[in-house]
């Protein structure tokens, strides 16, 4: 009987420490408010547009002239250590994989710090919609940012693509048909405009979306906003239109 009981408290332990440890209310780590996100942010897009990068949670060394950036070696592999027990990220940024905008660099973020969903022309489908999700759920994520961008070849070659009024090859074809909405919007609009037509899109369909994202954004705890980012300069513009 006492070896049942003990079995039981071990059993029940067990399963509470399960529950904090999917339950973001038990992190050992403060929760991000979006506001103080987005505060993170523009601090270091603006390191990033100045070329005072800190390259925050990693290590680096500055070309020739080994002027140390960053953490040290020990700092660096002590930040490893941590995140291979847990992660806290700040925002979740739904980026195109555009290779000229990666976000970890364009916030002048380190390791553990953005939890990036990627995909060309920033569209989401259900795979990338659930990657949102566990972030918000399970992360404690409270700021997701759709990031488009000047210039973007996947909203471009959806534009070709319908005005033409053929099919791109392969799954390209998928990404056509998530930005035609955008498309068909701006018919008259040059390539910048359905950009930002698409990042609004975006933005809609996760502020709208259920039954996880919704409840959150409509109570205020999770913020959904647009950014653009400018090739030419390199800032990000965040956009939070209704």
């Amino acid at each position: 009987m006492q070896l049942l009981s003990n079995f039981i408290v071990v059993g029940l332990f067990t399963a509470i420490q399960f529950v904090r440890a999917a339950d973001p209310a038990h992190s050992d780590q403060p929760v991000v408010s979006p506001a103080q996100a987005i505060a993170r942010l523009k601090e270091g897009n603006s390191r990033f547009t100045a070329g005072n990068a800190q390259h925050p949670h990693e290590s680096s060394y500055e070309n020739a002239d080994m002027i140390f950036l960053g953490m040290t070696a020990e700092q660096a592999a002590k930040r490893r250590a941590e995140l291979t027990k847990n992660q806290h990220p700040f925002a979740t940024i739904v980026s195109c994989s555009d290779s000229r905008v990666p976000p970890e660099i364009v916030f002048d973020q380190g390791l553990g710090d953005l939890f990036v969903v990627r995909v060309a022309g920033n569209v989401i489908d259900d795979h990338s919609l659930g990657s949102v999700e566990y972030s918000v759920d399970h992360l404690a994520v409270r700021l997701i940012v759709v990031l488009g961008h000047q210039r973007c070849g996947a909203v471009k070659a959806a534009k070709e693509t319908l005005a033409a009024k053929t099919t791109a090859p392969g799954h390209i074809e998928s990404l056509v048909k998530a930005i035609r909405p955008a498309v068909e919007a701006t018919i008259n609009g040059d390539l910048e405009t359905t950009i930002e037509a698409n990042v609004k899109n975006v933005v809609r369909a996760l502020r709208s979306s259920t039954p996880i994202l919704k409840p959150k954004v409509d109570s205020g705890e999770v913020r959904v906003i647009g950014g653009y980012y400018s090739l030419d300069t390199g800032a990000v513009t965040f956009r939070d239109d209704k």
